[in-house]
């Protein structure tokens, strides 16, 4: 198993060989980033953010939702300009760049060293787009992490074939074998739909 982890909320994610959805998807959106510090207060309070333990994962929105901008490097630290008022992210500058992203302190890997207080609040209203695994097989697959279970290509019209997930990497395995094979690993991004058509016999099936 890989050793180079990034995390956030609290969840760890490794970064394996992953699968692309054909470029007919919905297109990626554009990254977008929030206001600089210098538009936010002058002059910025001295809180800073450092990744402990492993990496933390910097992404364009405070959630989980939206897509993964930038790595916050174990051990490297971030200086914070603001605080999302409805969720527990901070909006830093990314290191080495004129951007901003968003890390979670909610997590053992986040390390925070300052008065958060002292911070003004922010609420990001740039809603991240919603991404999609949809099951195109005759076969019954398994979503992880997550744990999310996708019926066959029949039951299409109940929508329990596919599943809303968020920017992340998924990997697909196909329950209905006794084995349970791993058949896919697709990275997601905000906006796109990844098309599941092989089974875990390599029986190839056209998405309706």
């Amino acid at each position: 198993m890989p050793q180079n982890l990034s995390v956030d909320g609290g969840q760890e994610t490794v970064t394996p060989t992953v699968y692309r959805p054909p470029s007919t998807n919905t297109p990626q959106p554009t990254v977008t980033v929030a206001p600089t510090s210098t538009q936010l207060s002058t002059p910025q309070p001295n809180v800073t953010i450092t990744a402990v333990g492993g990496n933390i994962y910097i992404r364009r929105g405070p959630d989980l939702a939206y897509n993964r901008i930038g790595v916050l490097k174990k051990g490297e630290s971030a200086q914070v300009i603001a605080q999302d008022v409805l969720s527990n992210w901070v909006q830093i500058n990314i290191p080495n760049t004129e951007l901003t992203g968003w890390v979670s302190v909610m997590t053992q890997y986040s390390e925070i060293s300052g008065d958060l207080k002292t911070l003004p609040n922010f609420t990001f209203t740039d809603y991240p787009k919603p991404a999609y695994i949809k099951n195109c097989t005759e076969h019954v697959l398994l979503v992880m992490p997550g744990e999310y279970y996708l019926e066959n290509l029949f039951t299409n019209a109940q929508y329990l074939n596919e599943v809303r997930v968020d920017s992340g990497v998924y990997s697909i395995y196909d329950v209905t074998l006794p084995d349970e094979p791993l058949i896919q690993t697709v990275d997601m991004q905000e906006g796109e739909t990844a098309y599941i058509t092989v089974n875990g016999l390599g029986e190839t099936h056209k998405c309706p």
